[in-house]
This record gives C-alpha cells, sequence and structure tokens, in this order.
C-alpha cells in the first residue's frame, strides 16, 4: 500500500481550498490552528471546527504541523512551566478530537532559512536558493550580529564582503526582511515585520540564547519530551520531530536535530512509539554526512511523518531546492525504504502502519504565477510533485510483490 497521500493546506485563507484537495485525491491534510497565539492552549472548538471541514469533503486531518514549541520552552524561561502545561493540554484536545499525529520542531528563533525566495530556474520555474556566502553577508554586514564574523571562515567573509558591496540599500533590506519575516510570518515566525525595528527585536531574541550553547539545547529538548510524551502516549498522539533547516549552525545558534545520530539521541531520550521524528529529505540531504535510505532503516519504526523533495547542491552550504524525483537526491532507494517500513508495520500487527507523506515544497510554474502561495508552497509545482511521487510508489509496489 502507498504511503499516505496529504497535502499542507494553510486553513481556510489559503488559496487552495479543501474543494481543490478533494479533486486533488489527498487523503489527509496536514494543518494547525494558525490564528492560535504561540503558546496558547487549542481549544477542542476550534479543533472541531478544522476537522470537521476537511472530514465534510471526504478526507481527514492526518498531521498537525505545526503544534509550535514556544521560545520559552527551548530557553526555559521563567514562562516556560506554564507553557509546557498549555502544550500538554493543547495535545490532550487533539487526542480527545481523533488528529494523532503532531509535527514540531526545537529550531531556536528562525524555523528554515533562505536567501532567494525567486531563484529562477533555467526553464523559467522558480525555486528557493540558500547560499552561504549571501548569508553571512546578512549576517555580519546588514544585521550586524555581535561577533557574528567569528562564525565563518575568511574565505566565506571575503565572498560575503564582495556580496553586501554589490547591493543596493533597496536589496539589502529585502534579503533582511525575506529571512526575519517573510520566510517565517506564516510559521508563526518570532518577529512578524509591524515592529518599527524588527532587526533590532530579532537580535534581542538571538541574543536569549547567549548562553545556551548545543549542550544546553540538548537537556531542554530533552526535559521537554520527558514532560510532553507521556502525555502524548496517553492522549494516543504520535510527536515527529522536524529536522533543522539547514543542518548546520546560523546566526550562532546551536543546531541538534541535524544528523542520524541527532536522530537517535532523541528518540532515546523517551523509549517510547510516540516520541518519533518527521523524515524530511530536503532538510536532512543538505547534510551530506547523511544517508537518507540508512536513516530510514534504522529508525523507520519512529518515522511518523515525512516530507519529500529534492535539492540541487553547489558545494560549501550552498543549494536550491529543486522539484520531487529529479535532483541530487536519489529518491527511488528513499521511498522503497518508506514503503518497506510499512510493511513490516502491518505484518508486526500496527494500526498505524501507514505514513503520511506530502511534496514538500515545489517549483514555481505555469497557473501558480497568477496566485497567491506562502513561500516554497505553489499548486501546480507541488501537485507535479505529488503526482510523480504517487506514480514512482505504484512501479515500487509492483516490484515488491514480485520479489
Amino acid at each position: 500500500m502507498a504511503l499516505e497521500k496529504s497535502w499542507r493546506w494553510f486553513g481556510f485563507g489559503d488559496s487552495v481550498k479543501l474543494t481543490d484537495l478533494q479533486q486533488m485525491g489527498i487523503e489527509g491534510v496536514v494543518t494547525a490552528l494558525h490564528h492560535i497565539p504561540n503558546g496558547e492552549v487549542w481549544p477542542v472548538d476550534e479543533i472541531l471546527k478544522v476537522k470537521s471541514a476537511i472530514e465534510a469533503h471526504g478526507m481527514r486531518w492526518t498531521v498537525v504541523e505545526s503544534l509550535p514549541v514556544s521560545e520559552g520552552i527551548k530557553t526555559r524561561n521563567n514562562d516556560c512551566h506554564r507553557l509546557i502545561a498549555n502544550y500538554k493540554q493543547s495535545l490532550q484536545n487533539l487526542g480527545a478530537c481523533g488528529i494523532d499525529t503532531v509535527c514540531y520542531n526545537f529550531m531556536p528563533v528562525l524555523d528554515w532559512v533562505r536567501t532567494s525566495l525567486h531563484y529562477q530556474l533555467p526553464d523559467g520555474g522558480e525555486v528557493m536558493y540558500f547560499d552561504y556566502a549571501t548569508f553571512a553577508a546578512f549576517d555580519v554586514f546588514i544585521l550586524k550580529r555581535p561577533g557574528a564574523e567569528s562564525d565563518y571562515p575568511k574565505e566565506i567573509l571575503d565572498k560575503a564582503e564582495k556580496v553586501v558591496r554589490s547591493m543596493s540599500l533597496e536589496d539589502q533590506e529585502n534579503l533582511a526582511r525575506n529571512i526575519i519575516v517573510v520566510s517565517q510570518g506564516f510559521i508563526d515566525g518570532v518577529v512578524d515585520g509591524s515592529t518599527p525595528d524588527y532587526k533590532k527585536s530579532f537580535l534581542k531574541f538571538l541574543g536569549t540564547y547567549s548562553q545556551i550553547d548545543r549542550d544546553q539545547l540538548r537537556e531542554n529538548l530533552s526535559l521537554f519530551l520527558q514532560e510532553v510524551v507521556p502525555v502524548a502516549e496517553e492522549s494516543g498522539v504520535n510527536l515527529c520531530i522536524h529536522p533543522d533547516d539547514p543542518p548546520f549552525p546560523v546566526l550562532g545558534l546551536p543546531r541538534i536535530v541535524s544528523s542520524q545520530d541527532d536522530l537517535e539521541w532523541i528518540c532515546n531520550q523517551v523509549d517510547s512509539i510516540h516520541n518519533g521524528i518527521t523524515f524530511c529529505t530536503g532538510s536532512l540531504s543538505v547534510n551530506r554526512q547523511n544517508n537518507l535510505e540508512q536513516i530510514v532503516e534504522k529508525l523507520g519504526s519512529r518515522i511518523h511523518f515525512t516530507h519529500l523533495r529534492n535539492n540541487v547542491f553547489f558545494g560549501n552550504r550552498e543549494f536550491h531546492e529543486y522539484g520531487h524525483i529529479e535532483g541530487d537526491i536519489d529518491m527511488y532507494p528513499i521511498v522503497k525504504a518508506l514503503l518497506k517500513e510499512q510493511i513490516r508495520r502491518k505484518e508486526s500487527g500496527r494500526k498505524d502502519y501507514r505514513i503520511p507523506f506530502r511534496p514538500d515544497h515545489g517549483v514555481k510554474m505555469l497557473d501558480d504565477y497568477t496566485r497567491s502561495a506562502n513561500p516554497g508552497y505553489p499548486l501546480i509545482g507541488r501537485l507535479k510533485g505529488l503526482a510523480e511521487l504517487s506514480g514512482m510508489q505504484m512501479a515500487i509496489e509492483r516490484e515488491l510483490k514480485a520479489m
């Protein structure tokens, strides 16, 4: 049986409607209560409102993406215990409403980072790009984060200086706003852009991590998991952490979900099937040391959700997103490993043997240029990826049955 066909939907204001998803053959909708402020309890009536609308179109609310982990939990500030209590209550409410999978991340301050949201491919399509030297130019010369120079090798700093010299003041402002505000606004970012000096506010958030290194952030995640996983288990909810994007330190912030070792460490903090991972090929592949097929084979039982997309790499921490089955990631063995994991689960008697997948991001193309969409989430580009990945699964399933 193929992976559960799902789609990220940004609620009733999304330009892609539930009726569209129904026509596309989507089985499970991936969404969140974006109107509920971070750290507040998700009320049952609000959960049921969204759930009922999805089910009225013949689909199910398959994954919450995301139930945000507040910065106060990540830093364990004075408000931490209230925030964790609210998180537990939200998990209980979701479980009571029959929502069984929650994706979350533990990335400090920034959820994900790209330096261009509109990189043009030779065929005219648009994707998102990350250039390390351009990011260093933002960090060192535009944001002017104290001590930022020490985080980059000289060759990158030299390139960054050339980059910033080639930019107009308007270009510099657009780069900063894209990184801090535009790319984060639809996923509950810490700075919403309404602040007059948003760069100053952003630096203040970065400063809250001045005494938090990789070991301390790991400890904070471990304490969080020890408190919330038992509640998730009681509520019938599978938690699945999303990898760092990109999977290396940025802005002096530690990264703790970037490798197979990190994922194994996380799973070992609370030995429960409800303490799982979101397997994101786009994020994990940027760490060129990661063997994605091996991660599935090693940690398959803990994969509760998967994002499938491709990248093209250009050397030192430079890449652009691509489509889904074409690019520098060999998607065939990864999808095959995921389908084999489903077979193992079904044979072992697991009821949750189907793994929801969604085509993650996509190439902006065709009619996408006439539609509004969040960065990385065009309709046509993702639908193309959905079709390609569905066809690949059908072929692999036939191969597995013939073995």
